[in-house]
């Protein structure tokens, strides 16, 4: 059993620990079937991917000519997917997706168990940040977790998901995933959303 100091999800540290004693079951050790089939649909985009743990999705993505950035806040994170990447190991930078400025406009947000992974006090800062790093027409793209359990992580959303994103980003597709982990399981959508010009941040 994994003994670890760290109890708080918003602390790289706590993510520092699981990832140096492997105790990652959100990650399956590669790419989802709907990010699979997501490049063939969108042309090449500037993508930015936050807390991307071991980076399966950067090369992925990067093979197909995707100009891709990945961060994440843990530096075992950081390093583990740098070693996974090989040439597209560049890519991956450690940082604060809160404090992290992009080195070109983005085009789409990729969304993969970042925002399930912290506190949903954190959820509202999130959203508005998506939304601020996105011009209009921009895609926020991922996986998102539903559940209704108080604790976590993983922390699911519920109705209150739509209610923080809807001013900004308009849903444009929505279906539920088949390949989840088994700590998703039956519990996760993939969703793409596209940024309006309704509301400023």
């Amino acid at each position: 059993m994994a003994a670890f100091e760290s109890r708080d999800p918003a602390a790289p540290f706590f993510w520092t620990e699981r990832f140096t004693q492997g105790q990652t079951p959100w990650d399956r050790g590669g790419v989802p079937a709907a990010l699979e089939q997501f490049p063939a649909q969108s042309v090449s985009l500037v993508t930015l991917i936050p807390g991307c743990g071991a980076g399966h999705e950067v090369a992925y993505l990067s093979q197909r000519g995707w100009d891709v950035t990945a961060i994440d806040f843990s530096s075992a994170a950081v390093q583990i997917a740098r070693a996974n990447l090989g040439e597209w190991a560049c890519r991956v930078v450690e940082a604060d997706f809160f404090a992290f400025t992009p080195s070109r406009p983005l085009e789409c947000i990729y969304e993969r168990a970042f925002l399930c992974a912290l506190p949903r006090e954190k959820w509202t800062k999130i959203v508005s940040r998506y939304a601020a790093l996105l011009p209009p027409k921009g895609l926020l793209a991922g996986f998102f977790f539903f559940d209704k359990s108080p604790k976590g992580p993983p922390f699911g959303a519920d109705e209150e998901l739509s209610s923080m994103l809807s001013p900004y980003f308009d849903k444009i597709y929505d279906r539920p995933v088949e390949d989840s982990v088994p700590v998703f399981h039956g519990k996760e959508r993939w969703q793409l959303w596209r940024r309006n010009t309704t509301v400023a941040v």
